[in-house]
């Protein structure tokens, strides 16, 4: 079996670290790739460490014609029996051909950009249901999960981030962004006075954020830590994880801290709202809503028991869906099955 998997996203995001994680997973596997993504030496460098050697090209906007030869030079030399595609601009770059062309969609997006595409990838339930209700042939649409690491790490020691040990300490990542709500956050921040936040993640917000944070009184509660590559340590440290998110097509966040036994209080927005079985494996509060935030945040700090029964379910629903033996197996059948009919 030989795909070319093409990658044209960004510098950081969720997306982008599941493709690492998914490349290197099926060349564990025995999948013969080809990785060609968009330049960016970090990303090349993770994929070298797993052994893969990516091509790099600009993509650029509608003019790259590099970047479009490039591909269609690739696609010759290597005679992939499936080429996936990444993000919207790998799809409409990607030249029509003898193989099946599949792309993985990760939220909800126009359908405008993957009218040559044979077969869809949605990472949940609902966007799969979104491809449906948009016209997309049901049996072209296909659920397949994420993974994520459960490696195991040692906590940070909380005197390098100037937190006391015995402080409740509340972790959030991603991107500093409207579609976050970490303005959410902060404002219950002052509800919970004797906790400390640990924000990891830049983006447009960082300026507002920290200046919210200091009008609110709380910034000397709060660690901006910029993005990081040791979520696994972070998580580690953490006694909470908080998702505020408006906007969360998946949430894969939730799954980190459910593979690392955290528990989980979150907003109900897409993503976490259809994960979090209420006070089961997580804690759902409404969008938007910083005292219902700050009271789910207390009701797990307050009650031991629900705060190891909630971290305990998570774990065993990151068990049962989302662990790397599972999902890489899921991908493989379905890789399978779309040769078989080719």
């Amino acid at each position: 079996m030989r795909i070319l998997q093409v990658m044209a996203g960004a510098k950081f995001g969720g997306a982008e670290a599941f493709f690492t994680r998914l490349v290197a997973a099926l060349r564990r596997a025995g999948i013969h790739q080809r990785v060609v993504i968009r330049r960016d030496k970090h990303r090349a460098e993770i994929l070298r460490q797993a052994g893969i050697e990516p091509v790099e090209f600009r993509f650029g906007g509608p003019l790259d014609i590099l970047t479009r030869m490039g591909l269609k030079r690739e696609i010759a030399s290597f005679s992939p029996k499936i080429v996936m595609t990444w993000m919207s601009r790998a799809s409409t770059m990607c030249p029509k051909g003898n193989f099946v062309h599949v792309a993985r969609l990760g939220g909800y997006y126009d359908l405008k950009y993957y009218q040559n595409c044979d077969h869809l990838i949605g990472n949940t339930q609902d966007i799969v249901g979104y491809l449906v209700d948009k016209g997309w042939p049901a049996e072209r649409a296909h659920y397949l999960p994420n993974f994520v690491s459960a490696s195991p790490a040692d906590p940070l020691p909380r005197e390098g981030f100037y937190t006391p040990n015995d402080a409740p300490l509340l972790l959030a990542l991603g991107r500093l962004h409207e579609n976050k709500a970490f303005d959410v956050l902060l404002d219950a921040l002052t509800r919970i006075p004797n906790a400390y936040l640990w924000l990891a993640g830049d983006g447009p917000k960082r300026a507002e954020l920290e200046a919210q944070a200091e009008k609110l009184g709380v910034k000397p509660r709060v660690r901006f830590l910029g993005w990081r590559d040791d979520v696994e340590a972070l998580l580690a440290s953490c006694d909470i994880f908080v998702c505020p998110s408006r906007h969360e097509p998946l949430g894969n966040v939730v799954v980190e801290a459910w593979a690392q036994s955290k528990p989980v209080v979150a907003a109900d927005s897409l993503g976490p709202g259809v994960l979090i079985d209420q006070n089961k494996n997580g804690v759902l509060v409404p969008i938007n809503d910083s005292k219902s935030l700050a009271h789910g945040i207390k009701q797990v700090l307050g009650d031991r028991k629900f705060y190891s029964a909630i971290a305990d379910h998570g774990h065993v629903t990151y068990q049962e869906h989302h662990t790397q033996s599972k999902v890489v197996e899921q991908y493989v059948s379905f890789f399978e099955s779309l040769v078989d009919k080719a």
